[in-house]
């Protein structure tokens, strides 16, 4: 048989880190590569008690479709959260989607012919990409340094490609490299998208994620011309297993987006959003976001006094006040990817996720990115002991060969 697939489909690639984590499912091994919340945090009484309310009290219609954008009761309890952020908007610019990915993926979809230009960070979210690929864009590429997107780099870009579609960015505690945009900066991206006329989309998994310093403001909280598209996700400070996110746009970008939601699922859960609205309405869920970030912080802190105390002074790390994850720096000619397989994984029985795949144009394979969100503290300081011990042992060897 012959099956006639489209040509997008050459840019559909198995996720770099699905499969390689794939050589981790050894229970021995430690594994810090996943980006997943830990899930002795997960509210489980107070969930078990929504969703009983929302099908024995609102099954005829928690059961039921509802309207593609989500139920309004929490379109409008998103409105307020985003209200106290400093953003603009009501519920009809609130569309609830499949957790952020889902937003990633609609926002191509709305703007991207093939070969268009996207601009990303430098590295950037390896999830961004595979939503953004089957689109069949081209990328331009910025760096970044301990306080964000580099603006002068920014602008280069911006001024070398007038025809770029948008300008992607994960300003809070990036993914990977746990690096915040600072508030200047900010400020100074939005005054650039006015002045060439370009979209941001500003992606905020990790944002409510702080555990160190004071909140800085979304990007937009700046926007004065409707030209940020705004997602934000359930997934860190619930649970990611109810797959619910949101967007927050213009009224024309918020009905194209719903537009194409409608023919992409029709709808998100109705049950899990009635569950979801229902636990905003009957619990204060910012004493659990509180229990997150403090104990996120102690397994951060933990992590990174581990790597001191245990790695090469030749590694690198980045120093995060939110998310869940570290970014590494070997030296140059270092291949991270090369290195897990070949001695991390049957050496040390650990497992982290090698940096070249975050590389939207140029590959750099001397970096790593690692997550201190999932693993026990025993765990976590047992792992980075033994990495940091093989580390050392590989860098003596490479020096005395």
């Amino acid at each position: 048989m012959t099956i006639r697939f489209a040509e997008r489909m050459i840019n559909v690639k198995p996720s770099a880190i699905r499969e390689l984590l794939q050589l981790g499912a050894d229970p021995a091994i430690i594994s810090f590569g996943g980006g997943y919340p830990d899930a002795s945090l997960f509210p489980l009484e107070q969930l078990n008690s929504v969703f009983q309310t929302a099908i024995l009290d609102q099954g005829r219609d928690a059961l039921q479709y509802t309207v593609s954008n989500g139920i309004p009761k929490l379109r409008a309890q998103i409105a307020e959260r985003m209200a106290k952020e400093g953003i603009k908007c009501n519920q009809e610019n609130v569309l609830i989607l499949q957790g952020g990915q889902q937003g990633l993926d609609l926002v191509a979809k709305m703007m991207v012919n093939k070969g268009d230009l996207i601009i990303t960070e430098d590295p950037t979210f390896l999830g961004a990409l595979a939503a953004f690929n089957p689109y069949e864009p081209r990328y331009a590429t910025v760096p970044m340094d301990k306080d964000g997107m580099d603006i002068n780099a920014l602008e280069r870009t911006l001024a070398a490609n007038l025809e770029a579609k948008f300008i992607y960015t994960v300003p809070d505690f990036q993914n990977p490299t746990g690096v915040t945009m600072s508030l200047s900066r900010r400020k100074e991206l939005i005054e650039l998208a006015n002045r060439y006329d370009v979209v941001i989309l500003e992606d905020t998994p990790y944002r409510e994620v702080r555990f160190e310093g004071e909140s800085l403001p979304p990007i937009k909280s700046f926007d004065t011309e409707d030209r940020v598209i705004y997602l934000g996700s359930f997934s860190k400070i619930l649970a990611p297993g109810l797959r619910l996110g949101w967007a927050v746009a213009s009224d024309d970008i918020a009905q194209r987006l719903t537009l194409l939601k409608l023919g992409a699922d029709t709808q998100c859960s109705t049950l899990n959003m009635a569950a979801v609205s229902l636990f905003l309405d009957s619990f204060d869920i910012e004493p659990h976001i509180a229990n997150i970030r403090q104990t996120y912080l102690r397994k951060k802190n933990l992590m990174l006094d581990t790597i001191r105390q245990t790695f090469p002074q030749e590694v690198s790390f980045t120093e995060p006040s939110g998310g869940m994850f570290t970014w590494l720096t070997f030296e140059y000619g270092f291949d991270a990817g090369r290195f897990m397989r070949e001695r991390a994984l049957p050496e040390a029985k650990v497992a982290y996720v090698p940096g070249a795949p975050f590389f939207a144009v140029e590959p750099k394979p001397n970096h790593a990115r690692v997550s201190y969100s999932t693993q026990t503290d025993e765990r976590i300081f047992e792992g980075i002991s033994r990495l940091g011990r093989l580390l050392k042992t590989a860098v003596h060897q490479a020096k005395a060969s």
